[in-house]
């Protein structure tokens, strides 16, 4: 029996080694910590606390905005210094929360832990909603909503993202590594509100030793089971997960839980166990420094609000100055314009690079060879897409289905002609629904 896997996709070089066998190490913030308001889908949280005012380490200092929204709790104790704009890694300036750290790491008490099975649904709902739990895979999306669908009875599979398919990201390998446990007891947690689900771990075969603890851990969970899934890029991307895992296809139109599926990040999942089992609320989570600007590559349990410089720092620093650092992986990541900027709910990695290898190629006209439209895994014409966007043609993008890409950017690694298609097409992307919203 062959792996399962999607039709496209791509082999990058997966820069994995640099970090995969870099244990995580506990990170140590400065003396200023800087918390957005807005570190997920949704409304910005409103800060609780004054200038002035000393916080202790797991106290909220941001209530959630509205429903969809999250709060946001302090990494350390310390005073408040300031509430003002800040610069994020994706160069947006958010408003802030500033904490001086009095490095004391003093903790205030979050919950009373109740155990799962003495828990009612919507205890387990305000629990994961109240410990500001979002999507930490990149996304943000408040968790609690995400697990709150219309016909809950309906949802069939609770889907652990474990692929990590994006080149040079360690953090979910480390964690499945190193506390399998607490992945499984999310997924737990998770089956508890869906009564009709089954649990599936999608996990890449390139990460067999963690296919095994997975497999040892859940051989008497009749309710779970590891799916191990063909290593390719965008194996992790929601669409192509579920239909790897359950031949279900969902498009643009459709939301995971209209196929009966909902999908977790490992990440994700350990923060439900925290909150719901260790009574924890979410303040800190795994990032990869990685590279080959970066001196000693490794993975980092970071506190929020830390700035990323100093956990570049921890990683050594650069090694001379680097073309290109970006927040996330080079696939579907940015490229920052500074490093003084903190460490958020969804930062999954800080890379390095010595070259900016896609500044020094010069686009130049499609030879229409077709190679975008093989590689493509939402089995749409990237190049005639891209021609669309460049033109401001709103009708023919959408006639030709231009809101089924999933931004992956298999198109522009893969084109000889080094177009810049993933960049046009998701340009013209957000135009589009930005009108549909309209």
């Amino acid at each position: 029996m062959g792996l399962l896997t999607f039709k496209g996709g791509i082999h990058p070089d997966d820069g994995k080694k640099l970090s995969k066998d870099k244990p995580i190490v506990e990170a140590k913030p400065g003396k200023e910590l800087v918390y957005p308001l807005s570190q997920h889908i949704g409304a910005p949280a409103n800060p609780i606390v004054e200038i002035g005012a000393r916080v202790l380490r797991g106290e909220k200092i941001a209530e959630a905005g509205g429903f969809v929204s999250a709060p946001i709790y302090s990494s350390v104790s310390g005073t408040v210094k300031a509430i003002a704009p800040h610069f994020t890694s994706t160069g947006a300036k958010v408003n802030s929360i500033i904490i001086e750290n009095d490095e004391q790491y003093e903790e205030a008490k979050w919950r009373e832990v109740i155990p799962l099975e003495q828990m009612k649904k919507e205890e387990i709902l305000n629990c994961i909603a109240e410990a500001g739990i979002v999507g930490m895979g990149g996304a943000g999306f408040p968790t609690r909503v995400k697990l709150s669908p219309k016909e809950p009875e309906k949802i069939e599979y609770i889907i652990a993202n474990c692929a990590e398919c994006e080149p040079y990201i360690t953090a979910d390998y480390r964690r499945m590594l190193e506390t399998p446990e607490k992945l499984v007891g999310g997924m737990q947690v998770v089956l508890q509100l869906f009564e009709n689900a089954k649990g599936i771990f999608g996990i890449e075969d390139n990460k067999p030793d963690c296919i095994e603890k997975l497999k040892e851990l859940t051989k008497d969970e009749p309710r779970m089971e590891v799916k191990v899934l063909q290593t390719k890029y965008p194996q992790g991307a929601e669409r192509q997960l579920i239909y790897a895992t359950t031949k279900r296809a969902i498009n643009s139109s459709m939301l995971p839980a209209d196929a009966g599926c909902i999908v977790d990040n490992v990440e994700t999942l350990i923060a439900i166990y925290e909150a719901v089992i260790s009574g924890k609320p979410l303040y800190e989570r795994v990032v990869t420094v990685s590279g080959d600007a970066v001196k000693e590559p490794g993975n980092f349990l970071a506190p929020c609000g830390m700035s990323q410089m100093e956990l570049i720092e921890m990683a050594g620093g650069f090694e001379g100055v680097p073309e290109k650092v970006i927040s996330g992986g080079p696939m579907m990541g940015f490229a920052m314009f500074s490093t003084e900027v903190p460490v958020t709910k969804t930062s999954s990695a800080i890379l390095g690079f010595s070259k900016d290898e896609v500044k020094k190629h010069e686009p130049s006209a499609c030879i229409n060879c077709g190679r975008c439209v093989d590689a493509c895994p939402s089995r749409i014409v990237p190049s005639r897409l891209a021609d669309f966007a460049e033109r401001h043609d709103e009708e023919s993008f959408l006639k030709w289905e231009g809101l089924e890409c999933v931004e992956c950017g298999s198109c522009s690694y893969v084109c000889p002609a080094k177009r810049h298609l993933k960049q046009a097409i998701g340009s013209m992307r957000k135009i589009a629904l930005a009108n549909k919203k309209k």
